[in-house]
């Protein structure tokens, strides 16, 4: 079976970059109907956030990734790790190392001086003399001095480290007992059947090591893909002006879940000329060995086109609901479906929708002046009354298709081109150029309203 994971370290927010990682790791279980898990590594305790990791699973919650199992806190976890330490210890793979700190600093001056790759030396590697007094000892894994570590990859291919280029014996439990990350993770995704480890390929160096604790302890090696990293337009890192934010700032600024995780799975991976992907085409197919192996480009104009394909395709009630977060409340008076209908097609996001609706529905306190300027001619207070006129004497008018009937009317009766009325009318309705279609505000707004914001044109005027 299939498992794989998603282990985030709850020191900052969850960003684009983790969450396609996650994404990848889900689809890839769930394809093979394996499991998922979630695995918190909270090790960290210094730089720990418990408001971190409830983000993390707020916004797991929202994109609907849902781990199998109970979450894994490492941070309880010690007593498992102590076992291991000592079975290490016990079996000679590992040892105590007592070098203070001014010895090992003094002794990466000095290579560092003779241009050789900083590592710790070995001194306390079969030391069987008497401790030093005063120093509280770090727990150091034999690891190979010579030799090769192959990385089998499913991305990369095979990627061979040389020992002595990237190996030291490393410290996997400090001077406080408190073990390090590169044991942990070795140790939790043994022990919880981790098979497939899916995650950026800013790891890979860490991979080496993780290996070195596997042989030591006999555990199975996992099958690596190691994704590479998502740039920006200019080919360097994200940064959060690029969109390397806190992945619920997407909610916030109005992207579907859906179109998020629709837009990640494009970062990296495809299938054929395909851009549109229900979750489930996503699990039918994914398959981690067609993930790209060059670096991504986040593409905010791709996120939005998805985005605004998934409004569109939204059904109203469920927008009604969703803009209530954007302090939208549409009632049955505001004729949501109408505005609705319209608004959906040119909007990107549901912070873009609410705006939108908003204006239409928001009586205008004020006129746009280089609209006046432009829309505002000698005849205009005569055209707009002429509508103004026929609007009041109109009788049970409602649909889009009344109010258009309207204007028409009035644009044939005085032989006049659409923008002679249309431009005082827009700015009227919404104190500005733009908008939809005005036989549609009119509509949404009722007789009442755009009769009393003709009105305070004709006032302006």
């Amino acid at each position: 079976m299939v498992v794989t994971r998603f282990a985030p370290s709850p020191t900052g927010y969850l960003h684009i970059g983790g969450l396609r990682t996650a994404l990848f790791s889900y689809l890839w279980a769930k394809k093979n109907g394996g499991k998922f898990v979630l695995r918190i590594e909270d090790t960290d305790k210094a730089r720990n956030s418990e408001e971190a990791t409830q983000a993390i699973l707020k916004a797991f919650d929202w994109l609907g990734l849902e781990a199998d199992g109970e979450i894994t806190y490492q941070s309880k976890r010690d007593d498992i790790y102590a076992k291991y330490i000592k079975q290490l210890l016990d079996e000679g793979k590992a040892y105590k190392c007592y070098m203070t700190k001014e010895e090992l600093e003094t002794l990466r001056e000095t290579q560092m001086a003779n241009k050789e790759r900083t590592k710790y030396d070995g001194r306390y590697r079969d030391f069987e003399g008497t401790p030093p007094e005063g120093v509280d000892p770090v727990i150091r894994i034999k690891a190979p001095l010579s030799g090769e570590i192959i990385v089998k990859d499913g991305v990369k291919g095979d990627v061979v480290f040389k020992a002595e280029d990237i190996l030291d014996d490393f410290i996997i439990a400090r001077a406080d007992g408190s073990p390090t990350y590169n044991f942990v993770v070795a140790i939790d995704d043994a022990l919880m059947g981790i098979n497939q480890v899916i995650r950026g390929d800013d790891h890979l160096s860490n991979t080496p090591k993780q290996i070195v604790v596997y042989e030591a302890l006999g555990f199975d090696i996992p099958a690596f893909y190691h994704v590479p990293m998502i740039h920006n337009s200019q080919g360097k890192k994200l940064s959060k002006r690029d969109g390397a934010t806190d992945v619920m700032a997407y909610k916030e600024m109005g992207y579907l879940p859906h179109s998020l995780l629709n837009f990640l799975v494009r970062l990296g991976w495809s299938h054929g000329d395909q851009e549109i992907f229900s979750i489930e085409e996503m699990i039918e197919l994914f398959d981690p060995k067609d993930i790209n192996k060059s670096a991504s480009i986040y593409n905010t104009e791709k996120l939005d086109w998805l985005n605004a394909h998934y409004i569109k395709n939204t059904n109203n009630e469920t927008l009604v609901e969703l803009l209530n977060e954007f302090d939208l409340v549409l009632t049955s008076h505001d004729k949501k479906e109408i505005l609705l209908d319209a608004l959906k097609e040119r909007a990107k996001t549901l912070q873009e929708l609410s705006t939108q609706a908003k204006e239409i529905i928001t009586t205008p306190t004020s006129y746009d002046e280089k609209a006046m300027k432009k829309a505002v001619k000698e005849d205009t207070l005569t055209i707009v009354e002429n509508f103004k006129a026929k609007l009041e004497a109109a009788q049970d008018i409602h649909l889009p298709t009344e109010y258009h009937h309207l204007i028409e009317a009035v644009v044939n009766e005085m032989e006049i081109g659409f923008g002679k009325i249309g431009q005082p009318l827009r700015i009227a309705m919404l104190g500005k150029m733009g908008g939809p279609g005005l036989d549609v505000i009119m509509s949404v707004i009722g007789k009442e309203e755009t009769l009393k914001r003709i009105e305070s044109f004709i006032a302006s005027i």
